[in-house]
Parts: structure tokens; sequence; C-alpha cells
């Protein structure tokens, strides 16, 4: 007997199916903006690898839950569920399934390999792209199996069939382990993936109600986009998507840390201390990490000190002396880099290289020059300053405290008598001979209309009242029916579909509704928070969104959106209570 499906159901197009500490995932997205016509058992090792297909009769409806994914049609019915990180277990009653190979090729050095095990009669694909076999135990009922030790272009895969009963396990490993055996039937692992996914929920959402109707399956969002330690990703950790973002960015993963600090206060930390596990020599964070890769290309924007005050204000634990220490050497060097390699001879506010390291990639701040100083940096610099100097203070290290506070004087006075115009936040080269020239043309800096020009917001209550409130000013000029436009509506430079050209996004949103709460201006705040949490109600947990429409961009199942929800939701329920 089928147990009764529970939570919140979900398109598999949008949002993978997949369980927490998985790095597997069955969807139809088999690559970037790249969608099948079946569904796909796809590994996120060594990349995004769809490695075998899944052909449900043509007019089977797929529908998913959070412990549960079925295909029905008019006289039967497949389901699929997970019987723990590696394996996955599949049964039809008055339905068949074809489960074949992915990769129609087999060449010396790609696509997959298929052949019958002769130590437990098992078939056994095996992937060149992910590096591991895909082993399928029958269980129950019959299976024939085609393209065995096949080479070159054939097709390779069991046929089980729709006039009986069967049942099959799929595990991922690596080169051998022990003949399958099933230790409970398939309605006590779909039970069981409900209860642990239903526990994540109350862990992290306990505050929601009607007014939150997409709390849960935000909620699922993080926990089915959670992996176990492997390869470079030394802790558990939140990829940004089980498509094709399937990375944690050195930025990203500061909200999703916020959104679990309160409810799995262990996962929060470990999602903050990632990207620092692999710190160059100078202390700067890689770009990236993921599975098999590691990027150092660029970098992205210090917010860590923000994000670490508030990690500490919603945890649910409180870290150990020892914690403190390393988190404030981590932090220490972090800061130091932008310090000693990204400020120029002579001058006191630190550069981007790149739109890519201030995780803008091509907003318009950058346009007529990539090595800039931006308001953005140093205010994030200054927050990060001042977290250290908090720190050290409460480390009993009181000469660094004092060092730390007095560099983030300087960089707040060097952001306000350098930047700031008196209307408006600009950007400058760092280089002094193209500085010189934008000086003589406009006297100070170039001027844009990006909604990054305006993160110096994130200061919040250290910023002069005045400067606040033009910037409030200015950021409501960014506000649309849906949320933050990071380019104005009427902006030439406007584009529906620009990446930081345009759509809304969680960060800037996140980010803007903390200062300005903290500014004062929290009639602006709570309204950005309300317009963001009903685009998400309608059109889900996307990258991005057309700031126009609301209509979800790029990938659609996207982590840092998810939290994003999360963080607004459940502030916004906790000053409603009181």
């Amino acid at each position: 007997m089928t147990v009764a499906p529970s939570g919140p159901a979900f398109s598999v197009r949008e949002i993978p199916f997949s369980h927490r500490g998985s790095w597997l995932s069955v969807s139809p997205v088999v690559a970037e903006n790249t969608y099948a016509d079946d569904l796909h058992l796809v590994s996120h090792r060594n990349g995004m690898h769809p490695v075998l297909q899944f052909s449900a009769p043509a007019d089977a409806t797929v529908t998913t839950r959070p412990a549960l994914l079925s295909w029905d049609d008019q006289v039967g019915r497949v389901e699929l569920t997970y019987a723990g990180p590696d394996t996955l277990r599949l049964r039809g009653r008055g339905a068949g399934l074809r489960i074949t190979a992915a990769a129609a090729t087999l060449t010396p050095f790609s696509g997959t390999y298929l052949y019958d095990d002769p130590t437990d009669s098992s078939a056994v694909f095996t992937s060149y792209e992910t590096g591991r076999r895909y082993r399928v135990t029958l269980l129950a009922g019959t299976a024939e199996t085609v393209g065995a030790q096949a080479l070159g272009t054939a097709e390779r895969g069991l046929v089980l069939p729709a006039d009986r009963p069967w049942e099959v396990a799929i595990e991922e490993y690596a080169t051998a382990r022990r003949p399958y055996r099933a230790t409970a039937d398939f309605d006590g692992l779909v039970a069981a993936g409900h209860a642990d996914f239903a526990a994540f929920v109350e862990a992290v959402a306990p505050w929601r109600d009607a007014e939150t109707p997409a709390a849960e399956l935000a909620a699922y969002v993080l926990w089915s986009a959670t992996v176990g330690a492997a390869g470079f990703v030394t802790r558990p950790a939140v990829l940004m998507s089980k498509h094709w973002m399937n990375k944690v960015w050195s930025w990203d993963h500061c909200f999703n840390a916020l959104a679990l600090a309160g409810g799995d206060a262990d996962l929060a930390w470990h999602q903050f201390h990632l990207p620092f596990d692999h710190m160059d020599d100078a202390g700067a964070l890689p770009d990236s990490v993921t599975h098999s890769e590691i990027l150092h290309n660029f970098v992205k924007p210090p917010i860590h000190g923000w994000a670490l005050r508030r990690l500490r204000q919603r945890s649910g634990r409180s870290p150990s002396r020892d914690d403190l220490v390393e988190v404030y050497e981590r932090l220490a060097r972090w800061t130091t880099f932008w310090l000693d390699h990204r400020r120029a001879p002579g001058r006191r506010l630190p550069h981007y290289q790149h739109g890519n390291d201030s995780g803008w990639d091509n907003a318009t701040t950058f346009d007529d020059d990539r090595v800039i100083e931006t308001p953005d940096l140093a205010a994030f610099l200054v927050i990060q300053l001042g977290c250290l100097a908090e720190l050290a203070d409460e480390l009993e290290r009181p000469a660094e405290a004092t060092r730390w506070a007095g560099v983030a004087d300087e960089v707040r006075s060097a952001l306000l008598g350098e930047l700031w115009t008196g209307e408006r936040f600009t950007a400058r080269s760092a280089r002094a001979e193209n500085a010189q020239a934008e000086n003589a043309r406009a006297g100070s800096g170039r001027t844009g209309t990006s909604l990054l020009d305006l993160m110096p917001v994130v200061l919040g209550e250290a910023l002069p009242a005045g400067v606040a409130a033009v910037l409030a000013r200015r950021v409501e000029a960014h506000l649309t029916e849906h949320g933050l436009a990071t380019e104005p509506l009427d902006s030439p430079h406007h584009a529906a579909d620009g990446y930081w050209r345009g759509p809304i996004w969680a960060p800037a949103t996140v980010l803007i509704e903390d200062g300005l709460r903290r500014a004062g201006h929290t009639g602006l705040a709570d309204e950005i928070s309300r317009r963001f949490r009903v685009l998400c109600e309608r059109s889900g947990f996307a990258e991005n969104f057309d700031a126009k429409t609301g209509a979800g961009l790029r990938d659609r199942a996207y982590t840092w959106t998810a939290s994003g929800y999360l963080l607004l939701a459940g502030d916004d329920r906790r000053r409603a209570g009181g």
C-alpha cells in the first residue's frame, strides 16, 4: 500500500527531485537551459552529468513531492524514492519503465558502458563523466537487459515490464560494494524521507503559517540541494542548485548559512566556513568550489563580516572560544587580502578587478571600466573591519581591536569623503591616470544607475542620516511591482533578462532591506520585503526574476533565493508576533 503523499507538490521541471546529502538528482534538466523529454538520473560529481534516462509511457503524468516521485498513466504507476544519499528505489504496478544510458555512444574516453555482473546478477553502468558506477539490482519481478557489453553507439539498459509488478534499486558507488540487500520496504523509505524533510522544515521554519505559503517549498529547495562532504567540498554543503549552478560561490553561501542558522546551527556554520577551507596564500577566498573544481580567477565581495554578525544573532548555539578564534583568524586573513592586495599605492579604498569580483558580474557600474573602486566594496569592508574589531575585543586582544577599528574609520572616511558627491555615491578607476581624467570630466568619478551604487545603505545606522535618506529615496526609484530592479525600468540599459542589468535578485534584496531597516527606513524595508515574498510565492525560487513581469529567469531552483524568502518571511512573522 502506497504511503499517502505529504509535503508541497512541485514541478520537477523547475525543482530537481533529490534528497538531503545526495549528489544525485532526478530531473529533465540535463545541461544549462537544456530540457529533455524524459526524466534523467543526474550526478553532480565532476560537473553536471545526466547518467541514466527514465523512459515512462508517453502519456504518463509526473507528480513530485519531497520524498516521492511518480509517473501515472491510465492503467498503472511507477514510483521513485531515495534509500539514502547514493541509492534510489523504483517500483512499478501496471506500468513499465526503460532505464537506459543517457549517452548513446561509448568511446575510449566518454560515455557509459553496461555489463551484467556475475557476482550478484545485477546490471552495472560505468560512467566516464562521473567516474562512478551505477548498479541496478532487481528486487522483484523480471527485467530484460539490452546492450550489455556493447561498444560504440547502442542502446544500453534495462526494460521493466508493464504486465507484472517489479522493483529495483539503483546505487552510485566507486569500484565495488557488497550485493544490495533491502533493509526497508519501499513505503517505509517514503515515510522516512517525509519524516526527515518534515523535521527539517520544522527546524528552519517553525514560524510558518498561512501568511507564508511558500515556506515549505523554500525549505525543500535547501534540503534537496544539500550534499555530503566529497571531493573538494570539505563539509556538508548546500549547493546553489542541483541544476547547472551546482557550486558554492563565495558570497552565495552566506545567505544559506543565515537561513539555516536558527534551525540547524551546525549546518549553517559549515556553510559559512566552506569557502574559507580553500583560502589561498594571499588570504583570498576562491570564486567558487564544487566537487572537482576550485576556481580562483575571480573573488567575491567581502560580505562575510555582515553575515557573521547576523549568523551569531540567528544561530541556535553560541560558538566556543576555539570557534571564535578560528573564525576571527580566517576573517582577518580575508580582510587583509583586500587591504594589502586590492589597494593601489597611495589609495585608501580597495578595488575590484572585474564585475565578477562584486558578484554583480555585468552591472552597469562596470561599463566604462572594470578595475574600479566602488562604494559597495568600501561599505562591506567597513562592516567587516568593525566585525573584526568586535571579535578582537571579545577575544581580549585590545591592540588588534584598536587597529581594526582605526582602519574601519579610515575606509569609512574615504568612502564618504571620496565617493560621496552630496547627492550620490560614485565609482572611480583604481588607476591614477584614469581617475584624474574622470575628475576633470565630472568632478568626482562616474555616476551610474545600477542598484549596486546604492549598496552603502547596508551600513544602516553607521551612515549619516542625510546620506541614508538620499539612498532610501534612490532605492525607492528601483522598486517595481515585484521588487528591486537592479537597473531601473526606465534606464536605457535595462534588459528584462539582463542578469545584473535589470532583474530582481535575492541577495541585493536581503542586503538592502537589512540596511534600510537599521537606518530607520522601516516602511520602505517592509514594502521591499513584502513584494519579494509575494514574488517568490507566485514565481518560485528562480536565480533571478524579470523586474517588469515577475517571471522567473535562468536556474529555477536557486538556494539563495529560497534562503532570501525564508529570512524575510521569518523576520516578518516574528515582527507580527511581537
